[in-house]
């Protein structure tokens, strides 16, 4: 049971890289800082950026959670 834990974490984890790899830059120096408040003010995130920024977070809880399960349980 515990290798098969660990396992899912490792892939939970190359999934969250390449999800956080594949998306889009949102800053490109100065000019990037105030363009990159304003469209997360005004809401700007579509397509592919609103899926990865979800799928992002939906790996990062269950890395989390999973890892505090391996750490607390075994």
């Amino acid at each position: 049971m515990e290798i098969f834990l660990m396992i899912v974490d490792v892939l939970i984890c190359l999934g969250l890289i390449v999800v956080i790899l594949m998306q889009s830059s949102k800053s490109t120096g100065v000019s990037g800082v105030i363009g990159g408040a304003s469209e997360q003010f005004f809401g700007k995130k579509k397509g592919l950026d609103a899926l990865f920024a979800r799928v992002s977070a939906i790996l990062a809880v269950a890395f989390f959670v999973l890892t505090l399960i391996i750490a607390i349980v075994f």
